[in-house]
């Protein structure tokens, strides 16, 4: 295998060709980007935070294929991921994410001591995320955690310390990944029973739609709470009201449990954080 074949397969393994997950990690952490800085973020914050989301994303597949190698070669939509498929070896997988973890470590270092600090514990969320799966019933809302916890690093990075918005926000952010993960656990819920691994769609059973959609209001209204603490105006609550009508439309999308479907509300999930932010970016824009 020549050395444009082995990049492509680092590539997958890092899932650079699906940019949902970086994505659904990004917009969490502009908002707080955002809303640290008074709607003004110093822009070289903003780029390291940017790219550091791109690493750490990258790093945690990689991080989670390790982990669930002896899993996804059972599972339909991973069994052909590279080292599910025996492509790519768990000492090269493990290098790999060691290369990807070092450089955002590295990006981070010219920030304040406390974002460093809170980048260590950012870094064993990663890593243990995948391993939640064994024993937590909702391994879900630890994923919040771990995908939101650029919200508290926003903070430190921007002002230097971590008031109790961030972790209000970093709440709401829990519940949004229950709800997009939980529709994306609905695409493998079959799979996911015969192998043994826990999620929140099996959690739920028959009421995972209905836990989706309360995980989406309360996303929202811990979202409009923050609103109304800061004074925001009209745009802001616009961009909630946008983001309230694409949860809406998940749910025409998640009721019958057709995996296809369930995947494409997963999917469309970036386009709720991104109202979320316009609403935000807009309120500052025309304060």
């Amino acid at each position: 295998m020549n050395w444009k074949e082995r990049l492509s397969l680092y590539e997958r393994l890092m899932r650079l060709d699906k940019p949902i997950g970086i994505l659904l990690l990004l917009w969490p952490t502009l908002w707080a980007l955002w809303l640290s800085s008074g709607g003004h973020p110093n822009w070289p914050i903003v780029w390291i935070f940017i790219l550091g989301t791109v690493l750490m994303r990258s790093a945690g597949c990689v991080m989670n294929d390790y982990a669930d190698r002896n899993f996804d070669p059972h599972v339909e939509r991973t069994k052909n991921r590279p080292l599910a498929a025996g492509l790519v070896s768990g000492r090269e997988a493990l290098a790999v994410a060691g290369v990807l973890t070092l450089l955002a470590f590295l990006l981070i270092l010219p920030l304040n001591r406390l974002t460093l600090l809170y980048s260590f514990a950012a870094l064993f969320l990663a890593a243990s995320y995948p391993y939640t799966k064994r024993f937590l019933a909702i391994p879900q809302a630890y994923l919040g955690i771990a995908f939101g916890f650029g919200i508290p690093m926003a903070f430190a990075a921007q002002s230097g310390h971590v008031p109790p918005l961030a972790w209000q926000m970093l709440a709401a952010n829990v519940f949004w990944a229950v709800a997009y993960d939980t529709e994306y656990a609905m695409v493998d819920r079959d799979d996911d029973l015969k192998i043994g691994i826990k999620t929140s769609a099996i959690t739920f059973g028959r009421y995972d739609v209905a836990a989706v959609m309360g995980c989406y209001a309360a996303t929202l209204g811990i979202l409009a709470w923050i609103g109304h603490t800061l004074q925001f105006r009209w745009l802001y609550f616009a961009g909630l009201a946008v983001a309230a009508g694409i949860a809406a439309y998940h749910y025409t999308l998640i009721r019958g449990r057709e995996r296809g479907k369930c995947f494409k509300a997963f999917l469309h999930n970036n386009w709720l954080g991104a109202a979320v932010f316009a609403g935000l970016a807009a309120d500052y824009w025309f304060a």
